[in-house]
C-alpha cells in the first residue's frame, strides 16, 4: 500500500507509540533475539510459525511484515491463506510443518490450558532437541513482537522483504 489513499479505502489509523525510538535497546535486543532464535529453522518454516503466531493476536503490523518475507523466501500464497484455517487443510503441510503450527498455537494461547503433552510429544517427535528449543524460543519471539506492535498499534502495509534483516 502506498501512503496515498482513494475514496474507496478507510483512512490508517496512527500509531499510539513509536516503542523502538524510545525504548531502542530494547528494540535491539528483539532484533538480537529474533536472530538468534531463528538459527537453524527453515525459512519457510520460520515464517510460517510467524504467521500462525499472527493470526492468533490478531497483529496486522505482522501479517503483513511476515507473508511478505514468506513469499519472498519461496512460500506459496495458498499455504499462507489456508494458514488459518490449517487443521481442514493439513494436507498442504508436512507433519513437521503441522506439529510446528500446532506447538505454536498451543504457546500462543496458554491462558486456555497450557501447553498439552501430546502437542510438544508431536513436535518433539519432528524436531530435534536443538531445533525444538529453537522452533519454541521462535514463538515466543513473535508472540513478543505481536505484543508490542498490537499494544502500540504500528501501521501495517509498509513493510518491504528484508527491511529489517
Amino acid at each position: 500500500m502506498s501512503t496515498e489513499h482513494s475514496a474507496e479505502y478507510a483512512p490508517e489509523h496512527t500509531p499510539r507509540l513509536a516503542w523502538a525510538q524510545h525504548a531502542p535497546e530494547v528494540y535491539k535486543a528483539m532484533v538480537r533475539l529474533d536472530g538468534a532464535a531463528r538459527k537453524g529453522l527453515d525459512a519457510k518454516l520460520f515464517e510460517l510459525v510467524k504467521i500462525r503466531a499472527s493470526q492468533l493476536n490478531h497483529c496486522a503490523y505482522c501479517l503483513d511484515m511476515h507473508t511478505k518475507d514468506a513469499i519472498a523466501a519461496g512460500e506459496s500464497v495458498q499455504r499462507i491463506v489456508q494458514l488459518s484455517a490449517w487443521e481442514e487443510s493439513k494436507h498442504f503441510y508436512t507433519e513437521q510443518e503441522l506439529a510446528a503450527i500446532e506447538l505454536t498455537e498451543a504457546i500462543t494461547v496458554l491462558t486456555e490450558g497450557f501447553v498439552p503433552d501430546e502437542v510438544y510429544e508431536r513436535a518433539a517427535k519432528q524436531f530435534d532437541e536443538a531445533q525444538l528449543t529453537q522452533l519454541i524460543a521462535s514463538i515466543i519471539v513473535i508472540n513478543s513482537w505481536n505484543r508490542f506492535a498490537v499494544t502500540t498499534r504500528m501501521v501495517p502495509g509498509h513493510y518491504t522483504p528484508g527491511q529489517h534483516g
